[in-house]
């Protein structure tokens, strides 16, 4: 093994600058609504709004409630991201990762859940899913034409640049 390192800086402070933006929240849920762990954290963790615990299985996938319903402004959407602690401790991930939650939609914020272990996985009430990330889109218009300009990659992807 390595020898750990240390390479924080103790003596350097970060200073955070950034714009707040309020987004209309119904919180039907048992739970406090969805905050920041930290004030450089992109993510609000989601709970699960379950009356009792759910049996996720080996391979199975649920759609979990969390109680939330929200009204993001025009331009932006809500991605709906995997817990890495889940992910790699229990083989939990977001199936569609990351969902999209328009602006335009007025439903429950829920999560489809998979297990990809090869063990059943305990969902307990209150217990947090996945990870909220409020984000700015833009829109297009196409503009068709008969060809695009050539680039050095060209055509290749699915690895081509590398492992």
């Amino acid at each position: 093994m390595f020898p750990e390192k240390n390479y924080l800086c103790p003596e350097i402070t970060t200073i955070r600058q950034h714009t707040e933006m309020k987004v209309k929240i119904v919180n039907k849920s048992a739970y406090p609504s969805p905050a920041y762990a930290t004030g450089m954290s992109a993510g609000m963790d989601l709970k699960a709004n379950i009356q009792e615990e759910m049996i996720l299985a080996p391979l199975g996938r649920s759609l979990v409630p969390t109680g939330l319903y929200i009204a993001l402004p025009e331009g932006y959407e809500a991605q709906v991201r995997p817990r890495s602690g889940l992910a790699a401790k229990h083989g939990i991930t977001v199936l569609n990762s990351p969902g999209t939650i328009d602006a335009d939609y007025r439903g429950e914020i829920k999560v489809i859940l998979v297990n990809l272990s090869d063990t059943p996985f305990t969902i307990n009430p209150g217990e947090r899913i996945a990870q909220l990330v409020i984000a700015r889109h833009e829109h297009v218009e196409w503009d068709e034409v008969e060809c695009i300009d050539s680039t050095a990659r060209g055509e290749g992807g699915f690895g081509s640049t590398g492992r």
